[in-house]
């Protein structure tokens, strides 16, 4: 095994106290930035015109049923479920879901297209889902409403 050193080998050595300041904040950083990037895709398919509608459509063409039913539940758990993560509220519970959504999003959609974003590839969509399986191992962690809870969930 290699010894690892724990202090600090910043190359600017003044900004280490920055670091040190804000490295508390990288966390939340990214399951805010995570939650908060899931609610346009549950905004579409809730409350734009037609987009249930439209999204259970999609969801017939490619063999997902009851395509209304999973129209439904894939709108609400990316609106309220981006929603509660990015407040870290039932934090676990939420990304769960979304792992799930997304993994459909991945393998199921996106993958027959290649990695490729650009190409409608499943790049995008692994990415917010291992990104949705970090968050549910770890959870709400500070600056989360599960923190203030008894328990987390």
């Amino acid at each position: 095994m290699i010894p690892v050193s724990r202090t600090t080998r910043s190359i600017i050595k003044p900004l280490q106290p920055i670091y040190d300041m804000l490295s508390p904040l990288a966390y939340p950083i990214i399951r805010i930035a995570a939650g908060v990037m899931m609610i346009p895709h549950g905004y579409g398919k809730l409350f734009n015109d037609g987009g249930i509608e439209r999204t259970a459509k999609f969801f017939s063409s490619i063999s997902i049923e009851p395509s209304v039913f999973f129209a439904w539940y894939v709108g609400i758990i990316e609106f309220v479920g981006g929603i509660c993560v990015a407040l870290g509220l039932l934090t676990r519970i939420f990304s769960a879901q979304l792992v799930g959504v997304l993994f459909v999003a991945t393998f199921v959609v996106h993958f027959q297209n290649g990695f490729l974003w650009v190409k409608g590839g499943y790049e995008y969509p692994l990415m917010w889902m291992l990104i949705m399986i970090a968050i549910t191992l770890r959870g709400g962690s500070t600056l989360s409403i599960d923190n203030q809870l008894p328990k987390e969930f």
